[in-house]
């Protein structure tokens, strides 16, 4: 069986891939899930909200998935935050086509979360996207 690409999985190769991005974070501080604790600011962190699948009455080689992925930017200052946040939207908002590894894909974006203070003292945000692919079953 090979490895199944998840809505994770497509944006964060598209943010990896994002020069705009990578010229103020650095690849290596843009993962799914969660980098160590005393890892330098800014950093994206990518999670999985929730997942969906469409349920056809018959089942055929791929199934439609939807996907809220929430990507939580963390900086030094708001002004960096907002920055970076703006940039993961303008990456990643109303991409369409075989991109990030997945098929059939379609992001939009689905809200942000309010502003904060996160460990360390770094400012945070999330912003949601919703990532609509085939999944090959």
């Amino acid at each position: 069986m090979t490895d199944v690409v998840e809505g994770a999985d497509i944006v964060g190769a598209l943010l990896r891939d994002f020069a705009d991005l990578t010229a103020i974070v650095p690849p290596e501080r843009i993962k799914i899930g969660a980098l160590p604790e005393q890892a330098p600011l800014p950093q994206v962190l990518i999670s999985t909200t929730s997942t969906v699948e469409r349920k056809p009455l018959t089942r055929g080689e791929t199934v439609r998935t939807v996907e809220r992925v929430s990507v939580r930017v963390r900086a030094d200052n708001l002004r960096d935050q907002r920055r970076l946040r703006r940039l993961v939207v303008r990456c990643c908002a109303h991409r369409t086509g075989d991109i990030g590894g997945g098929l059939s894909v379609s992001i939009t974006t689905d809200g942000a979360g309010p502003e904060g203070i996160g460990l360390g003292g770094a400012f945070e945000r999330t912003q949601d996207l919703r990532v609509s692919h085939d999944v090959a079953v």
